[in-house]
């Protein structure tokens, strides 16, 4: 029984929208995943679906209740509970679940993530898995949701005083396009990993 329940657990899955905050028009990412997964590996998921480099602090706050890196590794930061032995399943409520997400204290990235549809996953089928999205996240280091409209703005009218230099850090970066395959290739990874832990989990269940 206990390894009945141990495969329903591991098995079971759920939607996540990704929205980055204040984005006009809307860059957002729609994923599904696995309700076994630590917080730590949401926060991958978040990463590679909406094209961030993991180059800074990052946290979840959800209920009130805050979650990150251990308190050894938050450089100070507000307490919290570590992302990495708490389960997405132990978090979530019935309905939808709202999460607030946030990457780059500096830039303050802020992201609403929306759990819902709990459901059983195909067992053909390997998760996490890219469901849809729209738009380029911004480019790492631009100053925030304020800092990349002036940055695009300063791009689109040459005769802005740094409208040169901008073209030149922005390269040939276009907000609306969105390169799936990388996000695919991500998210296989992962996946791969959780298909390791599956055969351990599933094969007794087998015999």
């Amino acid at each position: 029984m206990t390894n009945v329940r141990a495969v329903d657990s591991f098995t079971e899955i759920a939607t996540l929208r990704i929205t980055l905050k204040d984005s006009d028009p809307p860059i957002w990412r729609e994923v599904e995943v696995p309700t076994s997964i630590t917080l730590k590996v949401l926060h991958d998921i978040v990463q590679v679906t909406m094209g961030w480099l993991d180059y800074h602090l990052w946290q979840f706050v959800i209920g009130g209740q805050t979650y990150g890196l251990p308190t050894d590794e938050d450089w100070g930061t507000a307490p919290r509970k570590p992302a990495s032995r708490t389960r997405l399943r132990d978090v979530i409520g019935p309905g939808t679940t709202p999460i607030d997400y946030t990457y780059d204290f500096g830039d303050n990235w802020e992201h609403e993530l929306v759990i819902s549809d709990v459901r059983r996953g195909d067992p053909g089928k390997a998760y996490p898995r890219y469901i849809g999205g729209e738009r380029d996240c911004p480019p790492e280091d631009c100053g925030g949701i304020p800092g990349f409209y002036e940055m695009l703005e300063a791009r689109a009218d040459p005769t802005h005083p740094d409208h040169a230099e901008i073209s030149e850090w922005l390269d040939e970066y276009d907000p609306d396009e969105l390169d799936v395959f990388p996000i695919e290739v991500a998210l296989g990874r992962i996946a791969a990993r959780r298909n390791a832990a599956a055969k351990r989990i599933l094969k007794p269940a087998n015999d």
